[in-house]
């Protein structure tokens, strides 16, 4: 069994606590109430056993919630598998994504990330995140979710103030250029990707257009120490485990950080690209 399974279904298992908790029942209560027993509801929201989608339409039911079974049964369709279609993982969702991708960041001591076309989640500003969100939810015909996709991002975030973290991250350029949002949130958003450059943790790259480059700019990846890389493409995101992906990636990542510039000449890119938005 995959270490992103059993991730995800830990993840999987505090929202059903979070759900029981919210009808302020304990957990004897809820399982009598079920017509289970009360170790089975244990080992649900420990993430130590795998629900089936009727236990899951039971416990909503439980828990006066009936609306979250869809939610709940997309985030079980989501553990099974390292090819993970957009519309089957965010089925309930982006927020279901959001929990994943904190328990992910919670085991992982260093990230390194590349992004083509947008600013990196653990740098993006709520209006930012809010507006990417929306956007893609439309495009994958998923659940608007936005609030609580948004506050769950944030709190990811909390992760760049940790010491002992390391989260190096290449963006390409253009991702300082397209605009996913109005010019005065992208406005915002590049202020606060500045004052990321000062942060002890975090070692951010910009890809400047005119560099040579020995690997081009294909798609994002993140790259979780070294045992995992998460891919995300148009219609899919793979996470991937095995030696000969993980040595490849980190290849690309090695060779794109070679073209990148850091410190002042980053943070001159960046303001130049603020200053293009002519917000006057």
């Amino acid at each position: 069994m995959s270490s992103d399974y059993l991730t995800s279904r830990v993840t999987l298992g505090a929202r059903l606590r979070e759900l029981r908790a919210e009808g302020g029942m304990n957990g004897k209560g809820f399982a009598a109430r079920l017509g289970w027993q009360a170790s089975k509801v244990s080992r649900l929201e420990l993430g130590k056993q795998t629900p089936s989608p009727s236990d899951l339409r039971a416990w909503a039911d439980a828990a006066g919630r009936p609306d979250v079974a869809a939610e709940l049964i997309g985030r079980l369709n989501g553990l099974e598998t390292s090819y993970r279609t957009w519309r089957r993982q965010l089925s309930g969702g982006h927020r279901v994504r959001q929990e994943v991708a904190i328990a992910e960041t919670a085991r992982t001591r260093t990230i390194r990330g590349f992004e083509v076309a947008l600013i990196p989640g653990l740098f993006q500003t709520a209006e930012y995140a809010r507006h990417v969100f929306t956007a893609n939810a439309a495009f994958q015909g998923t659940p608007q979710d936005t609030e609580g996709a948004v506050r769950k991002r944030l709190q990811r975030q909390e992760a760049l103030y940790e010491p002992g973290r390391r989260f190096r991250f290449l963006v390409w350029e253009g991702a300082l250029h397209v605009l996913v949002c109005p010019r005065a949130v992208m406005a915002a958003q590049l202020d606060r990707l500045i004052s990321i450059i000062g942060l002890d943790t975090v070692e951010l790259g910009v890809i400047p257009f005119s560099a040579e480059l020995r690997r081009t700019p294909a798609h994002g990846f993140w790259i979780y120490d070294t045992r995992l890389v998460i891919v995300e493409t148009i219609n899919a995101e793979m996470w991937l485990d095995d030696a000969d992906s993980l040595t490849l990636y980190e290849r690309a990542w090695d060779w794109l950080a070679e073209a990148a510039v850091y410190g002042h000449q980053a943070h001159r890119l960046i303001a130049r690209a603020r200053a293009s938005l002519d917000l006057s």
